[in-house]
């Protein structure tokens, strides 16, 4: 898979997903992660890509010319590689970070991850100049109900979030089969060596070896805490 981030501030997107997991993807080229400069893009000596918004207001927009020329390039490697490997040209999905996108969630997260580019769009100042809105965005998506400084760091969640859903990019693929919000339920509690710590010990029926009985276990605690802490979750399981 590739992820092709359009931003101004390519070093933070970069420094924060060349680590871990998503970082050792990387290097056995099971993904990889491109940061496009925004400002390489800008059609002035000082490379500019904000201006005042018209008809007044607080803050500086992005211009609508950088980031188009931005995505274009993006997408003339895209189509130069489908070429090469002969396959068919079809339109790569962009998402726009915004707080007024949808929010985002582990299911929009398997979804992203089946797609072979995926081209996210990171805004700044006070957003971006609705008309290249309108012509290259396919998704626009929320990380949650709060306002940050830019799209650098939802876009940095939703790359890990994707990304670890790629095959073979975790150690072990079934694990990510088993965990929270998987069929909208939570992830059950989990315990380690050693058997006692701090006086609390270990649930006796993880220590058992009984397979059919730790797996029912489980299922209990994951509805007991989806229900105490995501109760909105609760009332889906089931129906989807």
């Amino acid at each position: 898979m590739h992820f092709h981030i359009l931003t101004l501030f390519p070093e933070m997107v970069m420094n924060g997903l060349n680590t871990s997991i998503i970082g050792r993807a990387v290097k056995k080229e099971l993904l990889s992660i491109e940061a496009v400069n925004i400002r390489d893009y800008a059609f002035n000596k000082h490379q500019s890509v904000d201006d005042y918004p018209y008809g007044g207001g607080a803050g500086m927009l992005m211009q609508a010319e950088p980031v188009y020329l931005a995505y274009e390039a993006v997408m003339e490697k895209i189509r130069e590689r489908r070429q090469e490997a002969g396959q068919q040209e079809t339109r790569s999905r962009v998402v726009y970070l915004s707080p007024q996108g949808r929010v985002f969630h582990q299911k929009l997260a398997e979804e992203l991850a089946k797609e072979e580019d995926l081209i996210l769009l990171c805004g700044h100042y006070e957003g971006i100049d609705e008309r290249v809105l309108e012509e290259i965005v396919t998704d626009e998506v929320s990380i949650g109900d709060y306002v940050l400084t830019g799209g650098e760091l939802p876009a940095m969640v939703m790359v890990d979030a994707i990304a670890r859903l790629v095959p073979e990019v975790l150690h072990n693929d079934v694990s990510a089969e088993f965990e929270s919000f998987q069929n909208n339920l939570l992830e059950y509690p989990q315990y380690s060596r050693p058997e006692i710590w701090h006086g609390k010990k270990v649930p006796e029926v993880l220590l058992s070896g009984h397979h059919a009985n730790i797996e029912k276990w489980r299922l209990e605690q994951s509805i007991l805490r989806t229900g105490q802490r995501r109760p909105d979750l609760l009332e889906r399981y089931g129906k989807e």
